[in-house]
């Protein structure tokens, strides 16, 4: 990682992912390959609460954030700050319990690091999960967001994974993100979700991305409506990005924890620990949509081999 003197000469982190460099990734890499047997093929990013979702597992094999090289380390509650190696039914799986945000002072190459991390292994396809407000009028708190696509506003403003040196050895300079989402993938859990009875509050929507940490402003939401988005939220899309740059199939699924505010003369305030607690209420049935999901997703493999 690299330090720059900033305007008050104290040292910062760059903002742009050149503070990562290619030793940095390799080294974490191998430090993991030394240290587990396992060789995962899907990765699951574990949103707000949703750290259950690594239960489904089995041989599981559990590292603290903080024990692994150059690892950022999660501050915020519901992010439990471990990475779980394990097996769903033959396939083998790591599971990120816990993102890293903008708003927790990380720059965008510690944000997204793990997915590098997860390229080197072998990880071929990126599961995304994350908690996030409803601004479309026809979802409810509970329903179950899969995101067919994103609008990055902080990428707009120039905070994009991105940004800096390219490293080819990862992917091109100006990678196509209109195909960030599988659609393989959507039909595969939109399909799954209907076999376990769970399409009356199963979605399928655009995503937007804001820095945090406040929620948003009301003219902010209404603007968002009508910008087309359907939820927003703090995470995910710079991960996506840098999946999508890296090559690998990417699925992501938002818990939709709270509605947003779009009337002035609503008295209700959101607040994390309602997101928490919405997050619970569905990490049950989450767990078993995601367990489902890459049990088929197996099967898929195989069968198209």
């Amino acid at each position: 990682m690299k330090l720059m003197p900033n305007c008050w000469g104290f040292e910062t982190l760059l903002p742009f992912c050149c503070c990562c460099s290619f030793e940095d990734y390799k080294r974490t890499t191998e430090w993991l390959l030394d240290q587990t047997n396992h060789r995962p093929k899907v990765a699951v990013i574990c949103g707000s609460g949703l750290g259950l979702l690594a239960d489904g597992a089995a041989h599981k094999q559990t590292f603290s954030y903080k024990d692994i090289p150059n690892f950022p380390v999660s501050t915020v509650p519901g992010h439990e700050g471990r990475l779980v190696f394990g097996t769903i039914e033959d396939t083998p799986c790591v599971f990120m319990q816990g993102h890293f945000h903008l708003y927790e002072g990380y720059s965008l190459c510690q944000v997204t690091f793990p997915i590098r991390i997860f390229k080197l292994m072998g990880v071929e396809s990126v599961l995304v999960t994350n908690a996030s407000g409803g601004i479309c009028p026809d979802f409810k708190v509970g329903d179950i967001m899969i995101i067919k696509d994103h609008i990055n506003l902080p990428g707009f403003a120039g905070q994009h994974p991105l940004c800096g040196p390219n490293d080819e050895r990862f992917g091109i300079r100006f990678p196509c993100m209109s195909d960030a989402y599988s659609k393989d993938l959507r039909r595969l859990v939109l399909d799954v979700g209907s076999e376990l009875g769970c399409s009356s509050f199963i979605r399928e929507g655009v995503y937007c991305m804001v820095s945090g940490p406040n929620f948003e402003t009301i003219a902010e939401a209404r603007m968002l409506l009508i910008l087309g988005c359907d939820s927003v939220g703090m995470s995910a899309v710079p991960e996506v990005t840098v999946a999508k740059h890296c090559g690998l199939r990417v699925l992501g699924l938002s818990l939709i924890t709270n509605m947003v505010s779009l009337d002035y003369s609503r008295e209700e305030k959101v607040n994390h620990e309602e997101v928490l607690q919405i997050s619970k209420m569905r990490a049950e049935v989450l767990q078993k949509l995601v367990t489902t999901f890459i049990c088929r997703y197996q099967q898929q493999s195989i069968n198209n081999n």
